[in-house]
């Protein structure tokens, strides 16, 4: 793969409710913040995406809300409606095509100003599924029961999941949910849709991400300069079936034929080996569990004996969701470019208190979009 690399990057405090900030001004703040990271001014991007939601911003042309706000005026400019990883993905496609030098990739999202389950239930198809009231928790919920029967794992199995991931936010203070929680507190919570609960469930979240991109020649031009470039190796994405009825929820062919593709392209062999971090898409327990299998750390339905084996710990020999991951903190839209972030301020060493142990250089980044992971975008950096 031609030489790219993620040379400035920002997200601001994930929060659930964002009264002082709007849409503008968020995304304002992290462009300021991401070019300062780079050591670059607007002048020097020449490409702008936008990533937003129509559903999620209540309004049509989401994108031209915060056009100015991140420096769009006579720049290239596209927009992209989805997870901010397929954003990034189409912003290093505009690098690799010759065309421009510098993308500046911004996403944002305020759940608290969103109905999330009127929008969510908006996902299926409008005259047989919609009426049942499917939203993105009770087809989750569909989702975790089928993957638990499949594989026989308990509600205590995907309990273990929360009480890593709200355990390592306490270390981050960009997150929203951090708390120092047992199985048996997560057990106790209040059930949302069987077999989730409260702790199972990622949180509503307002926030704004955004990440510069930069081919090889600029790249190599900053030697000496502020920026520490967090090179590409390898991305690609993958969508399974739209309906949920021609699918089959315990298992996801669709990441598992991105992974594959991802690390293809870095030369990855062996995943679970070769990758020393992962910052992962767990908008649900269950979610985070699967995903080890379809990425590769471990044979089908062993994701929670990997959990146990304590790979998956901070200290572990593959960390997953340092910085608490999804379940801490779930902007909409901006959740897949944070785990990107993540992933780089790992690489860097410059993830502050949640800094993993072991030295960091090579990571992995993944976003999803649609119902129970219809589409993944997997990045090795």
């Amino acid at each position: 793969m031609e030489k790219s690399a993620i040379i400035g990057v920002a997200y601001n405090k994930q929060q659930r409710s964002n009264t002082r900030q709007n849409f503008a001004e968020m995304v304002y703040e992290v462009t300021i913040q991401a070019l300062n990271d780079a050591g670059l001014d607007i002048k020097d991007i020449d490409n702008v995406v936008t990533v937003s939601n129509d559903f999620w911003d209540g309004r049509t042309i989401s994108s031209m809300a915060i056009q100015d706000a991140c420096g769009g005026y006579e720049k290239n400019i596209s927009t992209v409606e989805g997870d901010g990883t397929f954003g990034a993905y189409y912003g290093l496609s505009r690098i690799l095509s010759g065309s421009y030098k510098n993308t500046l990739v911004v996403a944002h999202s305020k759940g608290s100003e969103s109905d999330t389950n009127l929008i969510t239930n908006g996902m299926f198809e409008p005259f047989f599924t919609r009426p049942l009231g499917l939203d993105n928790i009770t087809s989750a919920a569909m989702q975790a029961r089928t993957y638990m029967d499949a594989f026989k794992i308990t509600e205590e199995d995907l309990a273990a999941v929360s009480v890593k991931n709200h355990g390592n936010a306490l270390k981050n203070p960009k997150a929203q949910v951090a708390k120092q929680i047992s199985v048996a507190d997560v057990m106790a919570s209040r059930k949302l849709a069987d077999p989730l609960k409260l702790y199972d469930v990622s949180p509503i979240s307002d926030g704004a991400a955004a990440m510069i991109i930069s081919g090889d020649e600029f790249t190599r031009s900053l030697k000496g300069g502020k920026a520490k470039p967090v090179y590409i190796k390898g991305t690609a994405f993958c969508s399974d079936a739209y309906d949920l009825g021609l699918r089959d929820l315990a298992r996801s062919p669709a990441l598992v034929a991105a992974a594959k593709k991802a690390y293809e392209i870095a030369g990855i062999k062996n995943p679970g080996r070769e990758i020393d971090l992962a910052e992962i898409y767990d908008a649900f327990t269950h979610m985070e569990l699967m995903w080890y299998e379809g990425l590769g750390f471990c044979h089908e339905g062993k994701g929670a004996e990997f959990m146990k084996s304590g790979a998956t710990q901070m200290n572990g020999a593959l960390p997953v969701n340092a910085s608490g991951g999804v379940l801490s903190a779930h902007t909409v839209i901006a959740a897949g470019l944070i785990r990107m972030i993540e992933a780089c301020l790992q690489i860097r060493g410059d993830a502050g208190e949640h800094q993993v142990a072991k030295k960091v250089n090579t990571a992995l980044a993944h976003g999803i979009n649609g119902p129970c992971g219809q589409a993944h975008c997997v990045w090795v950096l």
